[in-house]
């Protein structure tokens, strides 16, 4: 009799906590609501146009590989090409200067000092688009300030151009590589840096051989960190450059538009699906590297 009982109350118990967990779960309903239709929705059209082709004559629609086709080819192949070697490069420029002013400001003994440089990273690197290309040309365009003043022009020097491009990105990319090492160069130990020294180490051999292989992780993280948001972005380089630099993001607008060509809306379907795909491979990368470096600096 007692066992029984036993095993009624250890059921009310289980019962009682499974209705208490009910709650929890509803309250995630109008948040799983809200991605399935402001991401779900726009993926299945997405992935729908993409591999719809529509006849011009008959108006009948049929599934075919032709977008995708030719989103890889020709001048989209170029922009595509373009964005990747813009975002790459600029990346990999932002994580080499953005390591050692956040080491400058981890080590900094002044707390005003890192509270201002890690809010003015926050607020950097949250500032882009059209006002972010009216600041430089404003003051490294054509006409502008610097480059009146300083005769930037007689050298060659043109902001419209690839390598102009680099340096507005770099305005929002160093700081978000100062946002995302902090925190792993905070969790270096000041007791590995002193076993070193103590065993005869110098200060680059201890950054050689034990921060950066713990770092490592994080450095390749924010890396791609840096690429994905240069990858994506847009309206600075729209406003800026135009179609003077083949970017993907351009050519996806300009196929929506008509500017080009009439009725290439799901070829831009096509472009988006592909820089879906590239975005995937860098979160597949992302991941695993941010729980590696997760579990180095939490052991």
């Amino acid at each position: 009799m007692t066992a029984t009982l036993t095993r009624a109350d250890v059921a009310s118990a289980a019962s009682q906590k499974r209705r208490r967990r009910a709650p929890g779960w509803l309250a995630v309903v109008p948040l799983l609501v809200f991605t399935a239709v402001a991401f779900g929705l726009p993926a299945v059209a997405m992935l729908n146009g993409a591999f719809t082709v529509k006849d011009p004559a008959s108006g009948v629609s049929s599934y075919t590989g032709k977008n995708l086709t030719d989103s890889l080819q020709g001048p989209y192949l170029t922009a595509l090409v373009g964005s990747v070697k813009l975002s790459a490069l600029s990346a990999l420029i932002a994580a080499v200067l953005g390591l050692p002013l956040a080491q400058a400001v981890v080590s900094s003994r002044s707390r005003a000092l890192r509270e201002a440089v890690l809010t003015a990273s926050g607020v950097l690197a949250n500032f882009g688009g059209v006002p972010l290309a009216f600041a430089f040309v404003a003051t490294l365009g054509n006409a502008g300030v610097l480059t009146v003043r300083l005769h930037l022009a007689d050298h060659g020097w043109n902001l419209y151009s690839f390598w102009g491009l680099v340096l507005v990105y770099l305005y929002f990319l160093i700081p978000l590589m100062v946002l995302t090492i902090t925190p792993a160069l905070d969790g270096l130990r000041a007791q590995w840096r002193e076993a070193a020294l103590n065993n005869g180490a110098t200060g680059v051999q201890y950054w050689r051989f034990v921060a950066l292989p713990v770092l490592a992780p994080s450095l390749l993280g924010g890396l791609v960190l840096l690429f994905g948001s240069a990858f994506a972005a847009y309206a600075t380089a729209a406003a800026m450059v135009g179609s003077a630099v083949p970017l993907v993001t351009l050519q996806i607008a300009d196929a929506i538009s008509g500017n080009v060509l009439v009725g290439q809306e799901n070829v831009a379907l096509a472009l988006s699906l592909d820089m879906v795909l590239v975005a995937g491979v860098v979160m597949a990368l992302y991941l695993p590297l941010q729980r590696r470096s997760a579990r180095w600096l939490d052991a």
